[in-house]
């Protein structure tokens, strides 16, 4: 009798156990899965001013994650980039990389691309911008200084540490602003580019710091500088890193800048102090864009923690669709990133 009666009792609680049960494994089969690293959430891939790659190229076949993106006006080309159907995935045998495609943001190709490590010379993409950003007039002069000129690695005259097949710059030289640009975007040049960012903030350390706040201005996550040239700093290397993603962000807010790409384009120049008196020979670092017409320019790095590593920009036979490649820590970089923008445009079609 008295098990009749509880069942009696129990009986109006059993639609509300059964929603409860019900209510929480919905919530558990509908929240997204959230990756601690990456900061990028699964099931939920609309993001404000963001891309999902599931709505083109379908890049999370490759990375595991949404392929988030953001840029001002999604699709400004009015076109998005779609994988062909039985395209077979390519492998890159690098550090890590990624594809972008400029106008959607969406990503085309991706291996470990929010990867952590050092970038070497990619980092002067940013010193760039903030040169456009902030020397109103390129043809300013710049006085050369001892802290900018010596500078490890290659410097203008010298593109190896033990070979200057090129007259050097001096302490108290002046120069003009757009060849100092051209010597840090073609050679590699990290005394230029040191004298840049101490023109621009007064000294390398400031700079470093305005860098990093652009950095955050783009919502990179994955960043932060610590000199304008992309040396590390002796004891202190961990501190200087980026991704193969946020440095494909930056390369692709660079475009709006068409002189970076244009003096990128270039395979060699000189240029003279302003008193006439000293001539410099420059040379490109890159030798893929000779070989290329369809790319929109090219930038080395490299440093014995960095690796070898390519950043370049390029366009589709019909040269309405841009991309950024990003290869880094790579022997082959220069054969692999031939091969990435062959796949990209060989595998996607515009519609």
């Amino acid at each position: 009798m008295l098990n009749i009666i509880l069942i009696l009792i129990a009986i109006p609680f059993i639609p509300l156990w059964m929603y409860g049960n019900v209510l929480h494994s919905n919530i558990l089969k509908n929240s997204p899965s959230c990756s601690q690293e990456s900061g990028i959430c699964q099931g939920n891939p609309r993001v404000e001013g963001a891309r999902d790659s599931r709505d083109g190229a379908d890049a999370g076949k490759n990375s595991g994650e949404p392929g988030l993106f953001p840029v001002e006006k999604v699709s400004a080309s009015g076109f998005m980039p779609v994988k062909k159907d039985g395209v077979a995935e390519l492998k890159i045998w690098a550090g890590s990389t990624t594809a972008i495609d400029v106008d959607s943001g969406t990503i085309l190709h991706y291996e470990d691309g929010k990867k952590r490590t050092q970038v070497a010379s990619l980092t002067k993409m940013m010193t760039a911008i903030l040169v456009m950003e902030k020397i109103n007039n390129l043809n300013e002069e710049i006085t050369m200084t001892r802290e900018a000129l010596f500078q490890p690695g290659t410097v203008v005259g010298c593109p190896t540490s033990t070979l200057c097949p090129s007259n050097r710059m001096y302490v108290g030289e002046k120069v003009r602003a757009v060849d100092l640009l051209k010597a840090m975007l073609m050679n590699s040049a990290n005394d230029a580019a040191t004298a840049l960012g101490i023109r621009v903030a007064g000294s390398s350390e400031n700079f470093a710091d305005m860098m990093n706040e652009k950095a955050q201005e783009l919502g990179l996550k994955d960043t932060h500088f610590c000199t304008p040239s992309g040396l590390e700093i002796d004891g202190r290397e961990p501190e200087c890193y980026s991704s193969a993603y946020d440095m494909a962000r930056i390369a692709a807010f660079s475009l709006k800048y068409d002189k970076i790409w244009e003096i990128m384009r270039i395979p060699e120049d000189r240029f003279f102090s302003s008193n006439g008196k000293y001539m410099h020979e420059l040379k490109s670092t890159d030798i893929i864009i000779a070989n290329t017409p369809n790319y929109l320019g090219a930038k080395t790095g490299f440093t014995p923690m960095a690796g070898k590593s390519l950043l370049a920009g390029a366009t589709d036979p019909t040269v309405k669709h841009r991309i950024i490649a990003v290869i880094l820590n790579d022997d082959k970089r220069f054969d692999d990133m031939k091969a990435l923008t062959d796949w990209i445009f060989a595998s996607y079609k515009w519609q």
